[in-house]
């Protein structure tokens, strides 16, 4: 049997698709890529905003079309968080949620022999415990990605997620030091620790994110420990402190920052200041040291009563921290949502164009902040070979970056000294 995945939103989805890939294995089926023939064809939704419903919605469609004996699910957030809408569906043979993954190959082999269309959408529970979906390895990656936390407690105006995902509630820390070991002896080296709320891990069980990276930091094998998506009112001056001594910590630091306007932000519900944003930014910076830490972050535009000025202020406000890479978003008016029926939207021409002329400065603060790493030296994981001897990878800092290194191999990690930036990686060379 055949199996083809499609995964849309974040890392966490792609660790929740790479678990369901390892469990369909181990039960004998092949993982093809798309675009090969298959019997089953499974989305892994994204529901955050109404073109990802269209994205997995389009695809199953082209599936059965092309393959009209074939099974297709529809799972992940976008049924969970609207499941009379997708149960409407009909080109999914089966629809269910973010809930019991592992009762999707049970519910699949029920279909391959005959059984009527399943759908299967569990409401989250105030009591529901973090389902453990071990991963032992990723087929397509050098680096591993371990889902540590579900859910958010936070009700920001423009976010569905709380809907599709439930309350906060954590992986236990021997659960996830000993899926890292089991990684490390694969041979991974560099490890991702992702969640849907990574900084409220353990605020339900009495640990905190930050003993846990302490201890993933003493398992033999890993040598480095990055970090999903950070909310800045949550990096305390403590925990700071603590994550600065921790060796085996990558320097870059994802913080979630939404707007650079402080009126924005509080139109968004978010709980902090862009004073108070920068203020974390700076005690990072006197942490680790100005020069070896790196700030990465997400920025929507054309938010409700958004307004010229309030737009430029953001904009400036990304000049103001230096980041090295913003991934910018026109607002999307989402369904389920307070914002969608917030007065002063922003018409869509204007959103896409103020889109247009933040990924223009932001992409110049990232050519300022890679020209200025020119001639410095970082270690960098090999990843994807573009010949025989050279390949792309990433630095501590999240640098991406092309060098030629004949004897090694992917998954190793080589020193090196960065070199120009041509736009879309830094050459370099090794030391």
């Amino acid at each position: 049997m055949r199996v083809c995945f499609y995964t849309l939103g974040c890392k966490v989805n792609l660790n929740e698709t790479g678990a369901l890939e390892y469990l369909f294995r181990q039960n004998g089926y092949t993982v093809v890529p798309e675009g090969e023939q298959a019997d089953v064809y499974i989305v892994n939704s994204c529901t955050v905003t109404n073109f990802g419903d269209q994205k997995s919605r389009k695809w199953l469609r082209r599936a059965k079309r092309e393959n009209p004996g074939a099974v297709t699910v529809l799972t992940g957030c976008y049924p969970q968080a609207f499941p009379a809408e997708a149960e409407r569906f009909l080109e999914a043979d089966l629809v269910c949620g973010n809930g019991d993954r592992r009762s999707i190959l049970q519910n699949v082999h029920k279909l391959l022999d005959g059984h009527e269309r399943i759908v299967d959408i569990r409401p989250h529970t105030r009591d529901e415990a973090f389902e453990e979906l071990p991963v032992e390895r990723f087929e397509s990656h050098t680096r591993a990605f371990i889902k540590v936390e579900d859910g958010c407690n936070r009700q920001c105006a423009y976010c569905v997620i709380p809907r599709a995902r439930g309350a906060v509630r954590s992986r236990s820390e021997q659960s996830i030091l000993a899926e890292l070991r089991t990684l490390a002896a694969a041979g991974y080296r560099e490890v991702v620790l992702s969640a849907i709320s990574l900084p409220s891990y353990g605020q339900d069980t009495g640990t905190s994110l930050i003993k846990l990276v302490e201890r993933c930091a003493q398992v033999e094998g890993i040598e480095r420990i990055r970090l999903g998506s950070l909310d800045p009112d949550l990096l305390t001056d403590e925990a700071i402190g603590r994550l600065s001594r921790v060796k085996k910590l990558c320097p870059q630091f994802h913080l979630s920052l939404q707007s650079g306007c402080t009126a924005t932000l509080r139109r968004m519900r978010r709980v902090y200041t862009a004073e108070q944003y920068l203020d974390v930014v700076n005690k990072l910076r006197a942490a680790f040291g100005a020069h070896n830490v790196s700030f990465t972050t997400d920025c929507i535009c054309g938010f409700p009563g958004e307004t010229e000025a309030d737009f430029e202020q953001s904009c400036a406000f990304l000049r103001k921290v230096g980041f090295l890479k913003v991934h910018v978003f026109p607002y999307s008016r989402r369904s389920g949502t307070p914002a969608y029926n917030f007065p002063d939207q922003v018409h869509e021409q204007e959103k896409q164009a103020r889109s247009r002329r933040m990924n223009a400065a932001a992409e110049a603060i990232r050519t300022e902040q890679l020209a200025a790493l020119r001639g410095t030296e970082d270690e960098v994981l090999l990843e994807t070979p573009l010949s025989g001897t050279v390949f792309t990878g990433y630095t501590r800092l999240y640098v991406p970056v092309a060098v030629a290194a004949p004897g090694h191999a992917s998954g190793e990690i080589v020193r090196v000294r960065l070199g120009e930036y041509d736009g879309r990686r830094v050459r370099a060379e090794l030391v």
